[in-house]
């Protein structure tokens, strides 16, 4: 705590504005307070802070120390991960140790705690810190769960005071109050109102726990406050005093609760080979999720669009400790932190990038950005239009360890059990065959027949666009074929024709759908073709004709010309003087 303090005073020094004689929150400067990190780890926590970058030379001068290359990049900008990073329940854990109670005479809660009042106890309130392993998603505006892991801790955060009433005295009769015993008995978590945990009373309690079904839940801290006050009555007969002595009990139960999801992943995986030998794995789920690795070691993997940041909680920057007269704001001692996911800029990716595995297909559903949930001072690559969730991902690569594959949720250390739909069968996937022929041409435009088959049996593949979000099992065949910045389909049988108007060489290309959907699935081919006017006899014609209505102006102009020169020749003058 004294480290802490030290960073505040430093920050005041540099300029660090005063609200009400407290000094605005600022998270600790990273070496100064490790909490179980590293200069380096603590740095990226803190991606709610003012990005006021200060130089290297200014920072020596400020504090005396020099920064790691990390703290200096984290002074700038925020620092985004790739997999949920185990920092923010680190550091949690660790700082959750500094909370402090206030004692009988005072309550200590943050800002936003509900309080509470009995006929004894006052300012009481059972606060919720942080509960991990935990990540915040932002999935788009008005939606941000708090997806928690199946098996994780509940911090808390209770306290009160004890308002002991005022001695009287009326004639020869004396009653005094005095706070005989207090404490905060029992401490549960429940869950939609059934106890899941349960602990001896405490300031600061953390429950363990332990839940079997997924999906939303609401999250409750309860704590049972007990207070025992003496009342001693004294009543003076002269020659002899009375004294009588009675006791008063409260038991007071507070509450906090908190809207979670319950993430435990369940993932669903299909497989495909390839006519070269390469294999294809298809994954997906219906949650925000990480990714998978395909061999051990995880050498070759593949991720979603999610991407993390860490930031701290604001509503514990400051406490409040209050008692019978008035209340103060102080420095709060604990400052909890989150892990959260956004949809990035970056997008899905694999790797290694060179080499590595191919994505062939993503799928979700479309939202909108949530640009407006990250909040203010966080510098992330979030995207800035509608995206797509990637509930999907299918792959092709050359090498794959179906053994060695492993799912990984958004939250730390859930990773997905995988089912196999198909009961372990694998796809095999054909060649396609497409061709391309000129059919009609003229002087300015031609047709091309565009055919597309079953390179084994000869087959028409039809072909009709749309996208889904789990092409699974779909009866349609997914797919289309892109020439001349078109993009067409074929029909039953497996035709599809196109008009080109501009000379040169053309591409024709065939976009299967994911093979997840389709049986049987078929893998790209190409087919190139070259159009000229000139390739027939009409052409030469035209071009021929188009020659000489070009060169006609300049006949004429040649024949004008040697009429003139003929009119104005001195030889013809001397000869008509003759």
């Amino acid at each position: 705590m004294n480290q802490r303090q030290l960073s505040v005073l430093l920050a005041t020094l540099v300029g660090t504005s005063l609200v009400t004689g407290i000094v605005a929150a600022d998270p600790p400067r990273p070496g100064t307070e490790g909490n179980g990190l590293t200069e380096n780890e603590s740095a990226t926590l803190w991606s709610r802070d003012a990005d006021n970058f200060v130089s290297q030379e200014e920072y020596r001068q400020r504090y005396g120390t020099d920064r790691t290359a990390i703290h200096q990049v984290a002074n700038g900008t925020d620092i985004s991960f790739t997999q949920p990073p185990a920092t923010a329940a680190t550091w949690t854990r660790n700082d959750f140790a500094d909370l402090a109670a206030g004692g009988p005479d005072a309550s200590v809660h943050p800002p936003h705690a509900t309080l509470e009042d009995g006929v004894f106890v006052d300012d009481a309130h059972a606060t919720i810190f942080a509960v991990h392993p935990s990540t915040r998603g932002h999935l788009e505006s008005g939606e941000t769960p708090l997806y928690i892991a199946p098996n994780g801790t509940m911090r808390g955060f209770v306290d009160y005071r004890v308002r002991v009433p005022d001695g009287s005295s009326s004639g020869n009769r004396t009653t005094a109050w005095s706070l005989t015993d207090h404490e905060i008995e029992t401490v549960r978590l429940q869950k939609d109102g059934e106890t899941i945990a349960e602990q001896d009373g405490s300031h600061s309690p953390a429950l363990d726990y332990q839940i079997d079904e997924d999906g939303s839940a609401t999250l409750t801290l309860q704590a049972e406050i007990s207070v025992r006050l003496e009342k001693t009555t004294r009543i003076d007969l002269g020659n002899r005093t009375n004294v009588s002595t009675s006791y008063r009990t409260e038991t007071y139960t507070v509450s906090d609760s908190i809207d979670v999801e319950i993430y435990d992943l369940s993932a669903y995986s299909y497989y495909a080979a390839y006519p070269n030998g390469d294999s294809g794995v298809a994954i997906f789920q219906s949650q925000p999720w990480q990714g998978y690795t395909l061999t051990e070691g995880d050498n070759r993997s593949v991720r979603g669009v999610w991407r993390f940041y860490t930031a701290r909680d604001t509503n514990w920057d400051t406490l409040v400790r209050s008692n019978q007269t008035d209340s103060t704001s102080i420095e709060s001692d604990a400052i909890p932190v989150y892990v959260h996911a956004y949809p990035s800029r970056i997008g899905p990716r694999a790797e290694p990038v060179r080499g590595g595995p191919e994505i062939i297909d993503t799928w979700g559903s479309d939202r909108p950005t949530p640009t407006g949930t990250i909040g203010e001072n966080v510098h992330v690559e979030v995207v800035n239009e509608t995206y797509t969730t990637t509930y999907g991902v299918a792959v092709r690569s050359n090498t794959v360890d179906r053994d060695a594959l492993h799912v990984a949720g958004i939250v730390r250390g859930v990773n997905a059990s995988i089912t196999d739909p198909a009961g372990g069968s694998e796809r095999h996937l054909r060649n396609s065959n497409l061709s391309v022929e000129v059919v009609e041409q003229n002087e300015s435009q031609a047709t091309l027949k565009i055919r597309l088959r079953d390179n084994e049996t000869g087959s028409p593949i039809a072909l009709e666009a749309g996208g889904r979000q789990y092409p699974i099992s779909d009866s349609t065949r997914n797919g289309y074929i892109t020439v001349a910045d078109q993009r067409v389909e074929t029909n039953e049988s497996g035709v599809a024709v196109v008009t080109i108007s501009e000379p040169g060489i053309y591409t024709a290309q065939y976009h299967p759908g994911t093979w997840l959907g389709h049986e049987p699935a078929y893998v790209s081919d190409t087919e190139t073709i070259r159009w000229h006017p000139l390739g027939t006899i009409d052409g030469w014609f035209a071009f021929l004709l188009e020659i000489a209505w070009q060169l006609i102006p300049f006949f004429v102009m040649l024949y004008a010309g040697k009429r003139l020169l003929q009119m104005a020749s001195p030889n013809d003058s001397i000869r008509q003087n003759r």
